[in-house]
């Protein structure tokens, strides 16, 4: 167990609680409720944003931004919406040293904002399908927070569609729970099971909610990501119609879908452990790291221009570091390295440049081999392949349980404790 970080079996949520601090992911916020998102925590975030994106724009949809404050007015406009989301909204009265005429809340979420936007943009049927994808913060002011799975502001992306039939809406929003199902076991190494939320849990204001949920090591189920069909309830709310080709006016159909950093407390919860965090290579900042081990100047000398040119082979195709700090020892290095989940670790002592070889150590399970310096990088290539199926499989195999298990505990770490739904 790594030194400042409690045991699972001790205290699952201090040690959950301990990793996201001593790896140096987040730390609290002076604001009640916040975080900041230290710059590791914030690079494992732009993996994630960078593939998920690229996904979106695969299957057609564009970025766009739209306004923090929304005028509450426009929350009253979807009853079953601002019922859902009435007790986490943040208001803004005054501003410029005055009270305002009006209200702004601090979005929540976007439906509102946005559909008053479609109703300008969307006229004919030849508007639709409109597919919008939006990043940014949100703000729910949450009673009970926890790093990265429920705070107060978060980031997130979410996506909103308007469609000309029922049918098409309903398409986008399952072909969008399939994109999140293959970003959770293709990319974070996580098996899902999808579903759709009860009554009670659905997004507010949707006719279904879909959701994939993985199992966590504590035996409960996390909400990884969820995909709305929103009926027509906002079209009608905000007065959205368009002419069809047969010369009538419909009104629009919609979906919308989202994912948050807590999409980084999952990471952590699926596959960390007693000594610290476990990346999945495909999210990891940094894929490997070289630690160089000598005791003389003389192996020193010999033993960096190896390391260098390790370095130098890998970095062209891998995120790598060269740790050629002095002033620590290797031991220091393996434990700060395997704290921060690094998935290959590779040793270069002065018996490794004699003999023309390097030892690859997996953070997934600490398996050591040795390997000729010159077939370096396809033995690198094939070992984080193997910590990304590794850990899959690994979690696949834990986190089996019975559908009637996993419906008794699906509710239990929701996007907020409430109704309103979220990512």
């Amino acid at each position: 167990m790594a030194k400042g970080i409690t045991k699972r079996s001790q205290d699952y949520s201090r040690w959950y609680q301990d990793i996201v601090l001593r790896a140096e992911l987040a730390d609290y916020a002076p604001v009640k409720g916040c975080m900041v998102i230290r710059p590791y925590g914030y690079a494992i975030w732009e993996k994630m944003q960078a593939t998920l994106d690229a996904r979106f724009k695969e299957t057609g949809h564009v970025n766009a931004y739209f306004p923090l404050l929304i005028p509450e007015e426009f929350l009253r406009k979807e009853a079953e919406h601002v019922e859902g989301f009435s007790p986490e909204c943040a208001v803004v009265t005054h501003a410029g040293g005055s009270k305002l005429e009006e209200p702004y809340v601090i979005r929540p979420t976007s439906e509102t904002i946005i559909w008053s936007m479609y109703r300008k943009w969307i006229q004919s049927y030849r508007d639709l399908p409109l597919l919008i994808n939006q990043w940014c913060n949100v703000m729910r002011w949450e009673l009970r927070t926890r790093l990265f799975l429920r705070t107060t502001e978060f980031l997130w992306q979410e996506g909103h569609t308007a469609h000309a039939t029922e049918k098409e809406a309903e398409a986008e929003t399952r072909q969008m729970l399939e994109v999140y199902r293959e970003f959770a076991e293709g990319t974070m190494a996580m098996p899902v099971i999808r579903g759709v939320k009860t009554e009670r849990e659905k997004f507010a204001g949707a006719l279904r909610t879909y959701t994939i949920e993985a199992m966590m090591q504590d035996r409960k189920a996390l909400q990884a990501g969820t995909s709305h069909n929103l009926g027509q309830n906002f079209a009608k709310a905000f007065d959205v119609d368009f002419l069809d080709a047969d010369g009538e006016r419909k009104l629009v159909w919609a979906s919308s879908w989202g994912v948050s950093t807590r999409l980084i407390g999952a990471l952590i919860m699926a596959h960390s452990d007693d000594n610290g965090l476990v990346l999945p290579p495909r999210l990891a900042p940094i894929e490997c790291v070289i630690v160089p081990i000598y005791r003389s100047d003389e192996e020193k000398s010999s033993v960096l221009e190896k390391a260098n040119q390790v370095w130098k082979a890998l970095s062209a195709k891998y995120s790598v570091k060269l740790d050629d700090r002095d002033q620590c020892k290797p031991g220091f290095k393996f434990s700060e390295w395997e704290l921060k989940g690094v998935p290959v670790r590779i040793e270069l002592g002065p018996r490794d440049v004699a003999s023309g070889q390097v030892v690859l150590v997996r953070r997934d399970n600490g398996e050591k081999q040795s390997c000729a310096l010159d077939s370096v990088v396809e033995s690198v290539e094939r070992a984080l392949e193997e910590v990304q199926q590794g850990l899959y499989h690994r979690r696949w195999i834990s986190g089996r349980a019975t559908p009637a298990k996993l419906t008794v505990t699906m509710s239990s770490r929701n996007s907020s404790g409430t109704t309103a739904g979220s990512p």
